[in-house]
């Protein structure tokens, strides 16, 4: 806070003015709050330039490349930490204890099978439902299984829903898997850590235990660390917004995956392995390279920059090595499509044009490569996104509770018609 202001004069009126609020980091803002009892609302279409909420969980600066949770600096995070202290530290603010990450987990893990009459209701989508579909419903539909705790005023019921939440999502993401493929569901096995058991519930079968290679495993957990939070985007906006209503967690985290579910959002690293088809050899790079920079043309390398991130994204460093690593440990460096990626990121890093407009590759780019390289069909990506992301979106929702919030409404420019008289229908 600060006691600056902000003086708006519109002519023939008495100056208005409006406090300037200041953050720990990043850009003041104009609180505008009361700017409707002066007759005037702002015009900012998408929001790119309003502050939604007041947060102390996640701060990213695109300038410069950072993105930090709770003031730790994601790389330091991907290097250093899991994703289970990753959640612990969202959720609570904090790092953990040695006793504290211990219980946490330990929890995690208790709450990993869901009510068998989720098997019922998986079984009634059909057999090629699109996974995401799938998902969105499957957690809508939490909500009338665990009804026992979801009095949003109730700071135990909401940390048992946060709970449940973080660790049935990699249960049920596995279970619209395997009714896509038409396998046999595969429970959980709580001796394997979080994205061992993820990927035991993947590509195991009632026939065949899985041996899970650690540095699979190893970049799992780091593409749920890498897409545990992003601040106040599409999904995690909307599920502020849902949440405003009072509506219950299961709801609210149903409404961000159905807003993630967007091409536009969570598709990214899918559109990547589709872009990488497209191009369909390494040969053709360098005509798919001048149809990109044709302003006239409408293809465009996917993965490359970052609406946000104007510099590079601090997560596709880490990424980038974690792929180099899944793809020696699976024998694939050779793969043509892999061949094809990989050059297509040379170019990208030494190009001028890329370099001069900062096309770099993003975290996305090399999330569609591990992921394909680990056999994840591309209808999986955008699940395995949320799986990650819930513990964002439940952190962000049990913030908002926890402070005084109204019911999100916001107001437009009108520019229909104006009052109408009615002409009755023989008249017309």
């Amino acid at each position: 806070m600060t006691d600056r202001k902000a003086t708006l004069t519109i002519d023939g009126e008495t100056p208005i003015e409006l406090p300037i609020l200041k953050g720990t980091r990043g850009q003041d803002v104009i609180d505008i709050g009361a700017l409707g009892s002066h007759g005037y609302f702002t015009y900012d279409p998408s929001f790119t330039a309003t502050a939604s909420c007041q947060s102390d969980i996640t701060y990213i600066d695109g300038e410069k490349g950072i993105l930090l949770h709770r003031g730790y600096p994601i790389e330091v995070l991907a290097d250093k930490s899991d994703y289970i202290e990753t959640c612990y530290l969202l959720l609570e603010g904090a790092l953990p204890t040695a006793e504290q990450k211990a219980t946490f987990e330990h929890t995690i893990k208790y709450h990993t099978m869901v009510n068998r009459s989720i098997e019922h209701f998986i079984s009634g989508f059909r057999y090629d439902a699109h996974p995401m579909a799938m998902l969105c419903g499957l957690v809508g539909a939490m909500s009338s299984f665990y009804h026992d705790s979801l009095d949003i005023t109730d700071q135990e019921h909401r940390t048992i829903s946060a709970h449940r939440l973080i660790a049935k999502m990699p249960t049920i993401a596995a279970m619209c898997y395997k009714h896509f493929i038409g396998q046999p569901f595969v429970y959980p096995d709580n001796t394997l850590s979080y994205s061992e058991n993820f990927l035991h519930m993947m590509f195991g079968t009632p026939c065949e235990k899985y041996e899970c290679h650690p540095a699979l495993a190893k970049a799992m957990d780091r593409i749920f660390l890498l897409h545990a939070d992003h601040e106040q985007n599409a999904s995690t906006s909307t599920v502020r917004m849902a949440g405003s209503s009072g509506a219950n967690p299961f709801a609210c985290i149903a409404a961000g995956i159905a807003a993630l579910w967007g091409p536009a959002h969570g598709g990214a690293n899918e559109a990547v392995l589709s872009m990488l088809d497209e191009i369909g050899h390494e040969d053709n790079i360098e005509e798919y390279i001048a149809k990109a920079k044709d302003k006239n043309d409408p293809f465009r390398l996917m993965g490359f920059g970052h609406r946000v991130y104007k510099n590079h994204d601090p997560r596709a460093t880490v990424m980038r090595q974690t792929c180099d690593e899944v793809l020696e440990v699976l024998g694939v460096q050779n793969d043509p499509l892999f061949r094809l990626a990989k050059k297509l990121e040379v170019i990208a890093l030494e190009d001028e044009y890329f370099i001069s407009k900062k096309l770099y590759p993003n975290v996305d780019f090399y999330s569609g490569i591990i992921l394909k390289a680990m056999g994840i069909p591309e209808e999986m990506f955008t699940v395995i996104f949320a799986t990650g992301r819930t513990v964002g979106w439940i952190s962000h929702w049990n913030e908002m509770i926890t402070h005084p919030y109204r019911i999100a409404r916001p107001r437009q420019l009108y520019t229909g018609a104006d009052v109408r008289d009615y002409t009755p229908m023989d008249e017309r």
